[in-house]
Formats: C-alpha cells, structure tokens, sequence
C-alpha cells in the first residue's frame, strides 16, 4: 500500500504557484492540494489559457494535483441551485487542470436535512462520472466526524466516485476516536489531511507531533490503506504562525515512519 503526499496552498496564502511548486518539491512532496478561492491564483472562473498555464507548471515539476479544495457547502441552507452550480463549476475547474478530486464541505447549520445534501451531490453524478473527477466531503463543520460525514455519500455506493476526506484534527475534537473514524469510513475514505494542535479548544495550528491530535494513531490506522495525505497548514486563516517549511519537515517524517 501506498501513500502519495501533498501539501495544501492554503499553508502559502498568495503565494504564486511556482513558488508553490518549489516549496513542494522541495520538501519531497508528490503533489499539490490547490486551494481554489476568489483570493488565489486558481480559482472558478480561471481562464483556459491560465488552466493550462497552472497545470503545465506542475506537471513540468514532476508534481500532481492531489485535489481542488473548493468551498461549496453541500448542506448549506437555502436554494439548490447555486450549490449545484458552484459544485459544477468546481468539477469543470479540476477537469481542466487534470486534478482527480474535489473537496467541499457539509456546511450545514442543522436546518438542512441530509437528503437535500445528497440530492445536491445527486444532481452532479453525470458530470463527476464524465470528467473522472471524484468530490470529498470534508469532516468538517455540521458534519464532523467520520459517522456524520460517510451519511452524506454512502447512500451512494460508489466511493470511487464519492467518499470522504479525514480532516485529522476535527473527528477527533468532536470525540470520535480515530480507530472509529476509520471504521466507519471504511471504503469511503478517500483521503487523509494531517494536521495538528494544542487541544480541542485551542485550535491554532502546530506542525504534526507537536500537539495534541493522536497522529501516531492515524498513521498506523491508515498504514494498510493507499491515498493521497496532505498537510493543511492553516496560514490563510492564522496568519501569524510560522512558514510551512517547518511543519512540511515534520509531515514528511510523519510519512517516512516505519509502516
């Protein structure tokens, strides 16, 4: 079994992409989980001849896109329509720049049943099938543990086309044990981020193993598992922590334990 590691933009918030490109590679990573927002260089909307610029620079590195981690909220209260099409538009943008995946999130704020959240990811199937493009639904939000997000996507039975990815940090904060996060996500995870911090209340980010998530956990429990991991280092939203350089370091001798 194999993992393939990656490094999410949200760590290097207007940074370019080749600057990204070069902190990847630098650190020994695979690929790049490209943050799509209004506020970057890749967002909905981005032209072709910049799609096309995007890609060729990562693959001229040697890189992969590990996933297009949108915003849209599956749950989210309100009209489907524009849910639906920001879904669309996220899995035309990761078409074009070859990305297997989509992230979005659940979103919800209790007012939402789940149907409407799968009714929602219903109405894309035909595109994500079209494209080859997968969505992951992040344990996040209204839906944070491994138990309330793999309700949004296993009604679906097709985990190659829709599952879940394991943000580390919130099943746990949430009071779900990892070895029950991986349990119940079973064939529907799709894919892991790493990250890590002091409690379950103070959530400023720490490079991986200098917190309190239970890594060395998650690393055994994954290890017979394949996948993209990627370290979401949390910069956009805390801007006066430190660089990725550092928790990169610490991410990839996460990797590189003894499986």
């Amino acid at each position: 079994m194999t993992w393939q590691f990656a490094v999410s933009t949200l760590g290097m918030p207007g940074v370019p992409v080749p600057e990204a490109i070069k902190t990847a590679a630098g650190h020994g990573c695979d690929g790049l989980e490209i943050r799509a927002h209004p506020d970057e260089e890749v967002h909905i909307g981005l032209s072709e001849r910049d799609t096309v610029r995007v890609r060729a620079q990562i693959a001229d590195a040697g890189l992969q896109i590990a996933c297009v981690a949108g915003y849209a909220k599956v749950c989210a209260p309100g009209p489907d329509e524009p849910v639906i099409a920001e879904l669309r538009a996220l899995i035309d943008l990761a078409h074009r720049l070859g990305a297997p995946s989509i992230r979005v999130f659940p979103g919800g704020d209790g007012t939402t049943p789940d149907v409407v959240a799968r009714e929602r990811i219903g109405a894309v199937l035909d595109a994500l099938r079209d494209s080859g493009v997968r969505l992951l639904v992040e344990t996040h939000d209204s839906h944070p543990t491994g138990e309330a997000a793999v309700r949004l996507v296993e009604p679906f039975a097709e985990p190659g086309l829709v599952a879940v990815l394991w943000d580390a940090l919130h099943p746990w904060r949430h009071g779900e044990d990892p070895a029950r996060t991986r349990k119940v996500l079973g064939d529907y995870l799709g894919y892991f981020q790493l990250k890590d911090v002091a409690s379950p209340q103070d959530l400023t980010p720490l490079a991986p193993g200098e917190g309190s998530v239970p890594l060395a956990e998650c690393h055994e429990l994954l290890t017979p598992w394949s996948g993209w991991v990627s370290l979401e280092w949390e910069k956009a939203w805390y801007p006066t922590i430190g660089s990725v350089d550092t928790p990169l370091r610490a991410a990839a001798t996460w990797l590189t334990q003894p499986r």
